[in-house]
């Protein structure tokens, strides 16, 4: 098969998964489910105006799973011809001949599935050649070292283009596919002053090429936050405010979505375990699932079961509404699928009233911490204990003071949700979820 990535390829897929879902039916599986995928990309990376990696992706996979009564089987291929197909189902029905039973094994309810499809304007190729590649990430690097003259190193700018065909079958009937595609820019920098080395970074993502900053823009945000942390220094050891910036208060408010998943509910490895219609926000916190969104990173019609994505409000009014489910953890929860098979589908954080910026945050907290980078795991899903080291501003008289680093924050995350002052209306729609500047009461920040 070629590996040309556009919509057209769709039906030559869907042809080898209804192929291989014959075969499994063929060798007496009850049920089976396939997925097949082609990929193709670009990245470069340019260092201190110097080329260092131009690479090509192209990609292709098939996985397949097959059911016995309630014994799975699961095998993948990258090869897509006829005989590898028949071989990786035969391979499948063969694990699954040897597997024990469970009683929760099997494919989604037929009722669920998807069946009418959607138009979230998901693909936009991005004709990009490796030259244009190269002068757009030499231009993006340029823009941020002339920021600044003690903006001395680079650890380099790269852009990314990438895009996929996927179809996906099950033996209750569904087969359908879609073409997607995801491209970005980024840039590291490093600067110096008095033997102190700093670095920072900044990046855009979307499915729309159109839809990214220009390549100075970018630059310059890197340079600027980059010459910000100079003369960063370490704090003595407090209870303070912390106010965590929109590019990483997605990755607090990410470890809810650990929190909920059907997986960590049913292994009882959850800090927010049986909390399904209990307060775990502030009543004024409302988060909505929207996977609908057109061009968003993280939109689909169709989990990675079949089932139909719908609209949700996960949290209302701080009450958390439910779980995450694909099928299996529904199952073994005695529930139903929410179509969260493979994960959560743009999570819309609100902000509060007013929808503050961060600068209306900071002055509110007075003093405190702004955290602008993340470091380590020391994040405990089972009993919510949470420290990370952090680098970002210590805060004075409602307005950044001067830059920190070597320091930790740590508390609970039930009580540092519990204890949610505001979020912003600063929306960072980077990712799957998309969220301002959010503002926690108090934590322990330890430094000297």
């Amino acid at each position: 098969m070629s590996q040309q990535v556009d919509p057209g390829r769709i039906p030559a897929l869907k042809a080898v998964v209804a192929g291989a879902l014959d075969e499994a039916r063929r060798l007496g599986a009850s049920q089976a489910e396939v997925d097949a995928s082609l990929q193709q990309g670009l990245s470069v990376s340019v260092r201190l105006g110097e080329v260092e990696t131009v690479e090509y992706q192209r990609d292709r996979g098939l996985g397949v799973t097959v059911y016995f009564g309630q014994r799975k089987g699961s095998a993948s291929t990258a090869d897509l011809s006829a005989d590898a197909v028949r071989a990786t189902v035969a391979k499948a029905c063969a694990f699954a001949r040897h597997t024990a039973e469970d009683e929760c094994a099997g494919l989604a309810d037929p009722a669920l599935l998807a069946r009418e499809p959607l138009a979230l304007e998901l693909d936009f190729p991005w004709d990009i050649g490796p030259e244009a590649a190269v002068s757009l990430a030499r231009e993006c690097e340029a823009a941020g070292r002339a920021v600044d003259p003690r903006i001395d190193n680079s650890e380099g700018a790269s852009v990314g283009s990438q895009r996929g065909v996927r179809v996906y079958g099950n033996s209750h009937g569904f087969l359908a596919g879609d073409c997607a595609t995801s491209h970005s820019l980024s840039c590291v920098l490093l600067a110096g002053e008095d033997g102190e080395m700093q670095r920072d970074y900044w990046y855009e993502t979307a499915r729309d090429p159109r839809d990214l900053a220009t390549a100075a823009h970018i630059g310059r945000i890197a340079g600027e936050r980059t010459v910000a942390r100079l003369g960063a220094r370490r704090i003595a050891t407090t209870r303070a405010p912390v106010l965590f910036a929109p590019e990483v208060a997605r990755g607090f408010i990410g470890h809810l979505i650990g929190a909920i998943s059907g997986g960590a509910q049913y292994r009882k490895a959850s800090f927010l375990l049986g909390a399904a219609g209990e307060r775990i926000f502030p009543s004024w916190v409302q988060m909505h699932e929207r996977p609908h969104l057109p061009k968003a990173l993280a939109s689909t019609g169709w989990d990675s079961e079949g089932v139909s994505t719908r609209d949700r409000e996960l949290v209302r009014d701080g009450v958390l509404d439910g779980y995450l489910l694909g099928s299996y953890s529904a199952r073994k929860l005695g529930l139903v699928s929410t179509g969260n098979a493979g994960g959560l589908h743009n999570l819309l954080v609100d902000p509060s009233a007013g929808a503050p910026s961060q600068a209306e945050l900071l002055r509110r907290m007075g003093r405190g911490l702004l955290v602008t980078e993340l470091m380590g795991q020391g994040v405990n899903g089972v009993t919510g204990d949470y420290s990370r080291g952090v680098t970002g501003f210590w805060v004075e008289d409602g307005a950044p003071a001067f830059p920190v680093h070597e320091i930790t924050i740590a508390g609970n995350l039930k009580d540092l949700y519990l204890g949610l002052a505001a979020i912003g209306g600063d929306i960072d729609a980077r990712g799957g979820i998309r969220t301002g500047s959010v503002l926690v009461g108090e934590m322990t920040v330890a430094g000297e």
